[in-house]
């Protein structure tokens, strides 16, 4: 992907940022929260009006339809993340990125008029419906777990199934919906399908509380009852549906990471700034070495973790799928963060675990980021694996 540009990007990252300093930050406090304190639509609209009217609603993708390059998106998506709301207010928060992703590589031409262009104007969010309940031993970290069925009925296929977690569920307007094909051309191959949203036979059966609450709509839990969806809705072919799900993971996988490394500066900031003014023991904070040393090991994560984003960036940006490149940054970033994170709450003692800051409400993200698109534990399992074929390889072509 050529991107449109150095001088171009910095200029698109630059007016982000400003915006999400100057206009979303004070709305950290803004009271139109749900059960579970996540923004309401309500307050998401309202930004993503001002987002419109600043020129930065989803700066990512430009007014000709064409997608920064990756190593450009990071540089905006960083500075999205300087809010928890700032993605929800530029239209580049998860699920709704990387769908979009996934809809502009895949989709067929009536497919990106119907479901892409509504979630590019900000006009809808999305959802995907993949994770299973585990109770029911469904598809979790190991995709092909997959219990949720789909079968053709002449022009259409039937859905029947349970998903969990299914982020952004309540009040979303497009689906991408995963099952696992019993028909005889594809049978145990996985297929996605748009719909719109709501649909009477996608039902909201529970919405847990859960540790975060950046992402509106709830992480839910449905039940699928004999849905039924026109044949054209299907994106791409019949089986095919791990393959397109290849080519949204490593991306979605580093957006997260780009946004989380966008809070984690925030929190950094933050930190250092009460540091630097509260007193004990005679002298400032950051003047005692263990506050110190906590802020300087701080600034070494935050900086190695960029320079993974950048790195693995740079390898979708060739075209390739980056499947390893994608979990190495994913491992390195998400624990990086997650010390930083952890480092800022201790940093300000008492303040650090009350929701006066931002600082709070990042640490409680990244914990949960830690398993968001894979687990830290599946993919360096992963990575193993790839050790020994690699190994095995290695072992075969030896002169003997």
């Amino acid at each position: 992907m050529s991107g449109v540009g150095a001088e171009r990007t910095a200029a698109i990252a630059a007016k982000v940022e400003a915006f999400v300093r100057d206009v979303v930050i004070p709305y950290e406090k803004d009271p139109r929260r749900d059960h579970h304190n996540c923004p309401t639509e309500e307050l998401i609209e309202e930004l993503k009006a001002l987002a419109r009217e600043a020129g930065v609603l989803t700066p990512h993708i430009l007014a000709n339809g064409s997608h920064l390059n990756q190593r450009e998106t990071a540089q905006v998506l960083i500075r999205t993340g300087l809010s928890p709301l700032g993605p929800l207010a530029c239209n580049t928060a998860a699920p709704d990125e990387g769908n979009m992703y996934l809809l502009g590589k895949v989709g067929s031409a009536e497919i990106k008029r119907r479901f892409l262009d509504p979630l590019v104007s900000g006009s809808g969010r999305s959802c995907f419906f993949m994770t299973e309940p585990a109770s029911l031993q469904g598809a979790g970290s190991d995709p092909s777990m997959m219990i949720t069925t789909c079968r053709r009925d002449g022009n259409h296929w039937v859905v029947n199934g349970k998903k969990a977690f299914s982020t952004g569920a309540q009040g979303a307007k497009v689906g991408i919906v995963m099952a696992r094909s019993e028909e005889d051309d594809s049978k145990g191959g996985a297929c996605m399908f748009l719909v719109d949203l709501p649909d009477p036979a996608i039902i909201v059966t529970h919405v847990p509380n859960t540790i975060d609450n950046s992402m509106p709509g709830g992480h839910c839990e449905v039940t699928i009852d004999n849905l039924r969806i026109p044949a054209d809705q299907m994106l791409g072919n019949a089986g095919e549906g791990f393959t397109y799900a290849q080519v949204r993971l490593s991306p979605a996988r580093l957006s997260h990471c780009m946004r989380w490394l966008g809070a984690c500066r925030r929190a950094h900031e933050i930190a250092t700034d009460y540091a630097n003014r509260r007193i004990a023991f005679g002298k400032t904070l950051i003047d005692h070495e263990g506050v110190g040393f906590m802020l300087a090991e701080n600034m070494i994560d935050l900086k190695q973790a960029e320079l993974m984003i950048d790195w693995c960036a740079d390898v979708l940006d060739t075209g390739a799928l980056g499947t390893v490149e994608s979990s190495m940054a994913k491992v390195a970033v998400s624990e990086a963060l997650m010390r930083v994170a952890d480092r800022c709450v201790q940093v300000m003692g008492g303040s650090g675990v009350t929701d006066h800051t931002v600082v709070e409400q990042v640490f409680r993200e990244i914990r949960a980021f830690r398993i968001y698109d894979g687990p830290t534990e599946v993919h360096k399992w992963s990575l193993a694996k790839k050790i020994k074929r690699d190994w095995k390889a290695a072992q075969a072509g030896a002169p003997r």
